[in-house]
């Protein structure tokens, strides 16, 4: 017999060799059908996995990561199957479960086109509707090599032959299907009750330009009808958001042929930018921070000093001058260490906050490049805070309470996770658990509720992301707070400490939009451009009746726009109902529409974007009420 350990805390006896599966359905059968996954002993695993030694079990279902995952995996294999009866000269490389659903990439001479995915869809359904069991087995690697060949799967043999000898070299069958997987996987395919393939795009092997173009195709599925119907409505919803559709559509950021992935911002987006940096300056400089800004080109030399050589240089652009090499910064880190070391420093002058609206450059894939989202060139709210060791914990306090009020202000809510040591890393064990420790303490004194990230830290140290939730509920991950041991020592900056001697002192990272323009983007994408009335880049549309009325019109327009407001006035000779709709798809937030009446009484009749027809009202009272809502902020 066997003790099992579940996730409530209970024991209990088992036969050696039990599966997770049996025990869910000796706990209630209403578990059984649910249960997709186990996590034993820490790890995800098949239900069918037998366990032949006192352990810890967690039954997964698909609200939790471990099942949602092994559900998609499923699916992917599905897609896969699905792939090979329709087409079967198409090669397989990998496919996994990802953030959203699935993807498996193809090597295929012919694109998918919209009327392949239609009928892979029809023939997915035919594995899941036979419920195929699926089986795990494993084999030696000149076997598991051959197989693949006689498969003519030459994807597959690559990925064999790169893993290390001792390596368990495992495949999942279902059907006529087998493929090269370490798993977890369902019992079978019946379980995936609802699915849908969203598109197809290229994707190079491996992520590598220089290797061949694949097809990638993305895929979504859920155990039951109504959650791929909510899920299907929010993609809708999402592509009515899209910020690159309403960067052009508002006229305010795009990004052209002749610079991709290096944006553009126009007049009215550099309005909202410049909001955005002004809220920023004024926030930091309520919380101790002062504001540098470090050059954009700095020495090669630099950056193998800091280490984002060893770590970083793929993703970075160089250049020469005066025959010496040079880099455009990824990153203003080690700019930021140099100003801090243009001087001694006591233990009295610390903790230092210092801020900077930083230009970075990195390379990205063209194929990962995405409006806003994804850019080469963007501009981090960096700030880099050097401290005495026993200022970290009441720092990363400081930095919590910042990033906090400001994500308030937006109407965002947030996750955080706690990211620790990654194998590529810089530093001591013993340093590493005082940073961890540190960032976990911080948040705990905080009353914060956390996930632990395993492994995602930074090379130089742990780290807490925020994940916003924007308002149809998806989650982006911004502001971050990582702490840092080894650029003090990298760059030998110190202190004198009230004993006289020198000392080295502590480091944050931090960012809270992340990079602006990424803010922005999801900023128009929470809002569906229709920004509260402090961002709007046009806070006022103001509306003649007639052209009897054009010239009380520009004088209002120029009384608002003296009091601070931005307006303008439409001149165009067209009817009434016609501007006002130019003007909600403008969503701009307040429309004064002028005809006799109105000049008659010395009102405006005001309309609002979101509430409607607000009635009339004089100009002061109008300029009271816009004031007001500035002032605060308001949603």
């Amino acid at each position: 017999m066997i003790n099992i350990t579940l996730k409530d805390g209970s024991v209990k006896a088992f036969e050696s060799g039990v599966t997770p599966l049996a025990i869910a359905e000796s706990l209630s059968a209403g578990l059984a059908r649910n249960v997709l996954a186990a996590e034993l002993d820490g790890k995800v695993c098949d239900l069918l996995t037998p366990i032949d030694h006192d352990a810890k079990l967690a039954l997964l279902t698909f609200d939790d990561e471990g099942g949602k995952k092994t559900f998609w995996h499923t699916a992917s294999h599905v897609l896969a199957q699905a792939v090979k009866r329709l087409y079967p000269a198409v090669k397989l490389t990998i496919g996994p479960a990802i953030d959203n659903g699935f993807y498996y990439d193809f090597d295929t001479e012919t694109p998918f086109t919209p009327e392949d995915l239609e009928k892979l869809e029809k023939e997915m359904k035919k594995i899941v509707d036979a419920k195929l069991p699926v089986r795990r087995f494993e084999l030696p690697r000149d076997e598991a090599i051959a197989l693949m060949k006689e498969k003519d799967e030459p994807y597959k043999v690559t990925l064999i032959e790169e893993l290390p000898p001792e390596e368990h070299i495992s495949f999942y069958e279902q059907g006529e299907f087998t493929d090269l997987c370490a798993g977890p996987h369902l019992p079978d395919t019946g379980k995936i009750k609802a699915f849908k393939l969203i598109q197809s795009t290229g994707a190079y092997w491996r992520g590598d330009a220089k290797n061949k173009m694949l097809q990638r195709v993305y895929g979504i599925a859920f155990p039951k009808a109504k959650e791929l119907d909510e899920y299907l409505a929010r993609l809708e919803e999402a592509k009515r958001r899209d910020h690159r559709k309403l960067g052009r559509e508002l006229d305010l950021f795009d990004i052209y042929e002749e610079g991709p992935g290096f944006p553009f911002f126009l007049p009215k987006g550099m309005v909202l930018r410049n909001l955005l940096e002004d809220f920023w300056r004024e926030e930091h400089r309520k919380h101790g921070y002062q504001e540098i800004r470090t050059p954009m080109i700095l020495s090669e030399e630099l950056w193998h000093r800091s280490g984002h050589w060893d770590h970083y240089k793929e993703n970075m652009y160089f250049t020469k001058i005066d025959d010496a090499d040079f880099a455009i910064k990824p990153m203003n880190c080690p700019g930021g260490m140099l100003v801090y070391k243009r001087r001694l420093h006591s233990y009295r002058d610390l903790p230092q906050r210092m801020a900077e609206l930083g230009l970075v450059h990195r390379h990205e894939l063209s194929g990962a490049l995405h409006g806003l989202m994804r850019v080469r060139c963007f501009t981090q709210d960096d700030a880099h805070i050097f401290m005495t060791p026993e200022q970290i914990e009441q720092e990363i306090v400081g930095v919590i309470d910042l990033i906090d009020g400001f994500y308030k202000v937006f109407g965002f809510k947030y996750h955080v996770e706690l990211s620790t040591r990654p194998e590529d890393s810089m530093g001591s064990d013993e340093q590493w658990e005082i940073a961890t420790n540190a960032l976990r303490r911080a948040m705990e004194d905080k009353g914060m509720d956390f996930v632990v990230n395993e492994g995602d830290g930074a090379f130089y140290g742990p780290k807490i992301d925020f994940h916003l939730e924007d308002s149809i509920g998806r989650t982006w991950q911004c502001g971050t707070i990582q702490l840092d041991f080894q650029m003090p020592e990298r760059f030998d900056l110190t202190y004198v400490g009230a004993d006289g001697e020198k000392h080295r002192p502590v480091m944050i990272h931090r960012v809270v939009f992340g990079s602006i323009e990424r803010f922005i983007a999801i900023l128009t994408e929470h809002f569906a451009g229709a920004y509260p009335l402090w961002l709007a880049p046009v806070q006022v549309k103001v509306i003649p009746l007639t052209d009897r009325q054009l010239e009380a019109s520009q004088k209002i327009a120029g009384d608002l726009a003296a009091a601070g407001l931005r307006v303008e006035v439409d001149e165009r000779s067209e009817k009434m109902g016609f501007k006002i709709r130019e003007a909600q798809l403008q969503k701009i937030p307040y429309m004064l529409v002028i005809g006799d009446k109105e000049l008659e009484k010395g009102v405006v009749s005001v309309r609002s974007r979101s509430d409607g027809d607000l009635g009339t009202m004089t100009a002061d009272a109008f300029l009271a009420k816009t004031a007001e809502e500035i002032r605060t902020k308001a949603l």
